[in-house]
């Protein structure tokens, strides 16, 4: 999509008539599909969430579960680049009630609860962290990236992170008193993921 792409090359100030012409469409066309930036940018920004989210599966089906996990998280910086380019945007949006305040945090919170159930199963991620403190430290690394421009710092970080993830040479993935979920969650910890700022 060339709005995907204009936003993801952080040209995201470009005028709507310069993105018709790149797409190959009237203003009118576009005028009549989004009606001002901000429902332009409400679209890519959905479209984005719903493909990333929805890569995951796909990655569990063809990889061992840290493989995958490790695979989407590149996925999710691509994401985090294309949203970056629309920040100002999206905030204006958000203040104005002109963009629905998205669920980003809890539906990204949920992808990487089914990455570390599925590593625990297999004895590849380990089964004692807490689903929110992975997205918290996922959180950390883009922020502390965010003015760097620096993708390969970025690839290190998401390394380091899974190194973390992994169990200890030989070690087994537990099940004793509460089953990995429970250990992951906390024992506070409602069913569906918490959610709060950070991943919006």
């Amino acid at each position: 999509m060339v709005a995907r792409e204009a936003f993801a090359s952080g040209d995201g100030a470009v005028p709507l008539g310069t993105l018709a012409r790149r797409a190959g469409v009237g203003i009118g066309t576009l005028y009549r599909h989004f009606p001002t930036r901000e429902a332009l940018v409400d679209a890519v920004y959905a479209s984005e969430l719903d493909a990333v989210t929805a890569s995951a599966s796909g990655l569990l089906e063809r990889h061992p579960a840290d493989v995958a996990m490790r695979r989407w998280l590149d996925r999710y910086a691509e994401f985090m680049t294309t949203k970056r380019g629309m920040l100002d945007a999206l905030r204006s949006g958000w203040a104005a009630g002109t963009i629905a305040t998205p669920d980003t945090r809890a539906r990204i919170t949920q992808v990487i609860d089914d990455f570390l159930s599925a590593g625990a199963r297999q004895g590849l991620l380990r089964d004692d962290v807490l689903v929110d403190d992975v997205t918290a430290a996922l959180v950390g690394v883009f922020l502390s990236t965010t003015a760097l421009g620096q993708p390969d710092q970025v690839g290190r970080l998401l390394d380091l992170l899974m190194a973390g993830l992994r169990p200890e040479s030989g070690r087994r993935a537990r099940g004793a008193t509460r089953s990995p979920r429970e250990h992951r969650r906390g024992p506070d910890h409602a069913e569906r993921p918490r959610t709060s700022r950070g991943l919006e």
